[in-house]
């Protein structure tokens, strides 16, 4: 360890914040602070709108049990949804078993027949209680759909699918890899295209024109699959191993390619469409027809992400039209950023672009493609479209970082016209906002606080944002009496000296500002999305109890995340080692300078998936700072890992720097003390990242620990891997032993 000479002078002069030696004891106390959550009252946990009546009902949990509430938002008050004591002696009589009113543990709640009815389920029995006759009815047993567990790479069959016309006339389906459709009535087949094969397919997932003249799909150029393989080394069912494998295309592999195709229903033809300006594609999306049956449109994202388009195709002619070209330098982020609303069956497009700096919404017009106007604009960011009221040309939408003098990252609701005029904050306070809105949009519940703000529950009027009638207020004073405290929203400039960096600071709960603390980041700086908690809570994952056995933690956004300008963002495009290190060390330095309790002398540092390449990163490309890290299945290297979510940041083709961001290429930088975790059967970062990047660390020499976890997937390893996590950092950064754990499992 490169601090081996200050652990030896805090242990000398008992500078440490806690003793020497640990024990299973100070683990359980640690892991005590899970039940904080448990301190914590009058927060609706859940709710909904009863349409049909305009009235929110709610769940919450008071000091005194178990509490159901109805909300009438016109009569600006709330009771009792029920009585619930009524209701569980019915429960108890009916099952033979003693419910108490404060913990009648009722799922998937809902009310009927003008409230006069409430359906709910209890140990897997559906229930109905009829309220004026005081009347409980066994539904039977609740019927669940089976889990399914889509697997992201997992191709779709494109050729089983037969699709009925709208009219209920034809079917059309594909037969021999050509279009084919069949009238009902007579059972007569026609034959549409004659050109598909094998390896050149039309795709079976037809879209029919509403008038049912017409009919499209995509044929498709199919490519070679990338499979993985990976051992279950453990299986409980057999003794010898287990070999999977998994569809699971990695960056610069060859995709299919898609063309738009048209066929006409009136002589049973093939309309020809020009598929070669989207031959160089990553995808072609959203296939769909205008109400009018006057043409179909499709969604062009060019590979590398640096051009989008809604593209229209002519019903009669096949004649391609670009409604929306949007294109940028770096990258457009389609998977988070992009938004697009259709107006007036495509008059008018209400599309999202970061063309000016900051993600904001743009009147196009459907007929010539032209920018009408800037719907919103400013310095800060749209987040979503909630809803558009065309015939007042009005849209709700989400919003974040207009606010001065507030946490950039607080989601707040608005309310704009079309030409960009009358811009309403909805939720005003200085929090992060969660609302739901009735049917109407006359009304919605807000819930909103932050990570130092427990939670204000009020009804607000959906036009100007005034609130009707608070509903609850949590309350924590149970919480504050076991010492537990608030994180800290901590800011400070970043890498370029006038940018925000915003962050939080965990303390333990016995906390002493007179000892000295080492610091661990929890990090993930996935481009996707901005990552640092903004709401409350009584018991942060991963963090409170760790803070709670003697260290600072703390959790930041660094440039390269996402939800701030295009400029924060790009930072990380061709350059995902960056992870905003640069921003983490100066903001962590500025907190250390206002709390000298802070020892930036020993700093750590863990994180999962994406977060388990920057924790290793930070080793790599910063071990003159961080001096010990915790990288749980890691993509180490950006070729190894999904396409889909690498090539969005680091381009398109393949080139040098991939090599420059791969842990794997840098491992012989590693500086200080390492753990790698990784689960056998990881199918979301293949788990020969991992291996590749030990393999490399081997080879250089290097020293480090390797935990493979059998049997495990996508995972920091369970309780078993937090176990190892927390005597990996109490050994490294506090230079105290760890509980025997072999001894401690014999008694």
């Amino acid at each position: 360890m490169k601090n081996a000479f200050f652990v030896s002078f805090y242990l000398l002069f008992g500078l440490y914040t806690i003793d020497a030696q640990f024990t299973a004891d100070d683990y359980a106390r640690a892991d005590s602070t899970r039940r904080f959550s448990d301190l914590v009252y009058n927060i609706p946990v859940r709710g909904d709108w009863i349409d049909t009546l305009n009235v929110y009902w709610y769940h919450i949990e008071t000091e005194e049990g178990d509490r159901y509430i109805l909300v009438d938002p016109v009569g600006k008050s709330k009771k009792p949804a029920f009585n619930i004591g009524k209701l569980v002696e019915l429960v108890n009589k009916e099952t033979g078993k003693k419910f108490r009113p404060d913990s009648l543990p009722l799922r998937s709640l809902s009310f009927r027949n003008n409230l006069e009815e409430i359906e709910f389920v209890i140990d897997s029995t559906k229930w109905k209680y009829h309220r004026i006759e005081d009347k409980l009815t066994n539904m039977g047993k609740e019927r669940r759909s089976p889990r399914r567990r889509d697997y992201w790479g997992k191709s779709v069959d494109e050729l089983g699918r037969t699709v009925i016309s709208p009219d209920s006339t034809c079917e059309a389906f594909v037969k021999n890899f050509n279009v084919y459709v069949k009238d009902r009535k007579t059972q007569k087949e026609y034959q549409l295209s004659f050109d598909g094969s094998e390896g050149e397919y039309y795709s079976s997932f037809f879209q029919w024109s509403p008038d049912s003249r017409k009919l499209a799909t995509f044929k498709i150029r199919d490519n070679k699959k990338h499979i993985i393989y990976f051992v279950e080394s453990s299986p409980d069912e057999q003794l010898q191993p287990k070999l999977h494998e998994r569809e699971y295309l990695k960056p610069g592999d060859a995709l299919p390619i898609r063309k738009p195709s048209l066929f006409n229903m009136d002589d049973m033809k093939q309309v020809p469409v020009d598929g070669e300006p989207f031959e160089h594609q990553y995808w072609l999306s959203n296939l769909k027809w205008w109400d009018d049956s006057r043409a179909y449109t499709f969604e062009f994202n060019q590979r590398g992400h640096q051009v989008y388009q809604v593209v229209e195709v002519d019903a009669g002619t096949g004649k391609i039209r670009i409604l929306v070209d949007e294109r940028n330098p770096t990258f457009i982020d389609y998977s988070s950023k992009k938004i697009r609303n259709d107006v007036n069956d495509g008059k008018e497009i209400i599309w999202a672009s970061e063309r000016d700096g900051w993600n904001h919404l743009y009147l196009i017009n459907g007929t010539t493609g032209k920018i009408v106007n800037q719907i919103t604009k400013g310095e800060w960011v749209v987040r979503r479209i909630l809803h558009v009221d065309e015939e007042n040309r009005q849209i709700w939408f989400t919003g974040n970082g207009r606010n001065e003098g507030e946490d950039h990252y607080h989601i707040h609701y608005y309310r704009i016209d079309f030409n960009g005029k009358n811009l309403v904050d909805l939720t005003p306070e200085n929090a992060y906002h969660r609302a739901s809105f009735s049917e109407d949009r006359q009304y919605l519940v807000d819930q909103y606080s932050r990570v130092d703000m427990p939670p204000v529950t009020v009804l607000r009027s959906a036009m100007d944002g005034e609130i009707l009638l608070e509903l609850e207020k949590a309350d924590i004073s149970e919480l504050l009496a076991t010492g537990w405290e608030a994180p800290e929203v901590f800011t400070a400039k970043g890498r370029d000296g006038k940018t925000d960096i915003w962050g939080i600071i965990y303390r333990p709960t016995n906390f002493d500002p007179s000892k000295k603390y080492p610091v661990i980041e929890a990090i993930y700086a996935g481009p996707h999305g901005s990552h640092v908690p903004k709401t409350f809570r009584a018991v942060h994952r991963g963090l409170t109890a760790m803070a709670e056995l003697g260290f600072i933690m703390v959790r930041i956004d660094g440039m390269g995340t996402s939800n701030r300008s295009k400029a924060f963002h790009d930072v990380c495009w061709k350059n995902l080692r960056d992870a905003g290190f640069p921003d983490r060390i100066i903001w962590m330095k500025a907190a250390a300078r206002k709390y000298p309790y802070i020892d930036i002398s020993r700093v750590g540092i863990f994180g999962g998936s994406a977060g388990g390449q920057n924790a290793l990163a930070a080793l790599l490309f910063h071990g003159d700072f961080y001096d010990a890290a915790v990288a749980s299945c890691g993509c180490h290297d950006n070729r190894m890992d999904k396409i889909w979510w690498n090539e969005q940041w680091m381009g398109y083709p393949i080139g040098s720097h991939y090599d420059s961001s791969s842990n794997v290429i840098n491992a012989h930088r590693l500086q200080g003390d390492l753990l790698l975790l990784v689960g056998e059967l990881d199918d979301n970062v293949d788990p020969a990242s991992t291996i590749q990047v030990a393999d490399a660390l081997i080879k250089a020499k290097k020293e480090f620990d390797l935990v493979i976890l059998p049997g495990m997937g996508h995972t920091g390893g369970g309780e078993f891997g937090e176990r190892k996590r927390r005597d990996f950092f109490i050994r490294h950064l506090l230079g105290a032993e760890t509980p025997d754990w072999n001894r401690e499992a014999e008694q």
